[in-house]
């Protein structure tokens, strides 16, 4: 068996406990340090989970370090994930990858020139839900996929976030905040974009917090909050997709595909499981059995009741895939031009023009129970 690769963390805040608590149920990686520019912060997670605290000058000349994971702000992933790649370690990134197609070029042509991986989430496409649609998309249940919808709605961050600000300024917003689960399932489904077109708007150019501690406050909104934009894909099929923090409610199913024998309806592409339904043709809509596929099976309690959270799936198999010399499936070209998608709508918002997209990638390969099983290092 090949040796563990070791992965550190920069970021040490509430996402950081999610891939610490997860880490562990996986094989091929082994979580050893942290870092944070709040020491404190790196020297609290260390604590909580029995890891070494460095600086992030220290986590990035570490020797037992091959992996970094970053976990920073939006608009450090770029800074950061530069500074990994030339200290010699692979990167992992958190979603959005990076903010412009030019910041990841420039992250691309580093990793080449050092023969580095990078990866990036998200990883939720590859849970048991997601991969039961691709199951059924390759096997032809749909036929050919002619077009599809995606919905991702609600009224914003500012209720329950304590500092939401960076939510609703450029770089953050509905599309680069959610679109990365959205899109990244629609890729690995029907393959690349070829071009965008979008509307965009701002309709509350102001913000009152109402989540402690700073409730009643007021901040500006400067980046769209409301985007309905066209995806044209490679293959033909064209898809609608729908992002606002203005709406506060919504019958919208988070996504559908429509084929030439039959629809499909998907769960919320942030969780790894949750139920599909089917209709073939025109016989009554049917709900799917769920597939006995390791990353479908609920291991956490949220407010809306029991979830599949396997976070860390997308770095495990990416560790695991340069033990093998093979493709990871959270790659950087996926990552690439989920990005351009992203930036794609907003530039096409902004301009009220088409858009077409400048980079491709393949669809990463599918996760099928089997090999879902071998990422696993213990069955919760």
């Amino acid at each position: 068996m090949a040796k563990a690769l070791g992965v550190g963390v920069i970021g040490c805040g509430n996402i950081s406990k999610t891939y610490f608590s997860l880490a562990p149920l996986f094989r091929g990686m082994e979580m050893r340090a942290c870092a944070d520019l709040n020491a404190e912060a790196a020297r609290a997670r260390a604590r909580e989970f029995s890891l070494r605290a460095e600086t992030v000058d220290g986590l990035l000349r570490a020797d037992d370090i091959d992996i970094v994971v970053n976990l920073t702000v939006p608009t450090a992933h770029h800074e950061v994930s530069k500074a990994i790649l030339d200290a010699g370690k692979h990167v992992y990134s958190e979603k959005p990858f990076v903010l412009s197609l030019a910041d990841g070029l420039d992250l691309k042509k580093r990793a080449d020139e050092k023969g580095l991986r990078i990866g990036s989430a998200p990883d939720t496409f590859l849970g048991g839900a997601h991969q039961l649609a691709r199951y059924l998309v390759d096997g032809g249940k749909l036929g050919r996929i002619t077009s599809g919808t995606c919905h991702v709605l609600s009224h914003g961050m500012e209720a329950w976030h304590p500092n939401p600000d960076f939510f609703f300024r450029a770089g953050g917003g509905p599309v680069l905040d959610m679109g990365p689960y959205y899109l990244a399932n629609l890729v690995q489904l029907i393959g690349p974009v070829a071009r965008v077109a979008a509307l965009t708007s701002i309709p509350a150019t102001e913000r009152t917090i109402t989540s402690r501690p700073r409730r009643g406050e007021k901040i500006p909104v400067s980046t769209p909050t409301t985007i309905h934009a066209l995806l044209e894909f490679a293959t033909g099929a064209v898809v609608t997709f729908n992002a606002s923090w203005d709406v506060w409610a919504s019958g919208h199913a988070p996504m559908e595909l429509h084929g030439e024998a039959g629809t499909l309806f998907m769960p919320d592409p942030n969780f790894f499981g949750g139920e599909l339904c089917y209709t073939r043709r025109d016989k009554p809509v049917k709900k799917l059995p769920k597939w006995e596929h390791p990353l479908a099976r609920d291991n956490e309690i949220h407010p809306h009741g029991a979830v599949a959270n396997y976070r860390a799936a997308g770095l495990a198999d990416m560790a695991l895939a340069i033990a093998e010399g093979r493709p990871h499936r959270c790659g950087l070209d996926l990552a690439l031009h989920v990005v351009e998608v992203m930036t794609g709508m907003l530039k096409s918002g902004e301009d009220r023009r088409f858009i077409e997209m400048k980079t491709s990638c393949e669809r990463p390969a599918p996760l099928g129970p089997r090999e879902a099983k071998a990422l696993l290092a213990r069955m919760k």
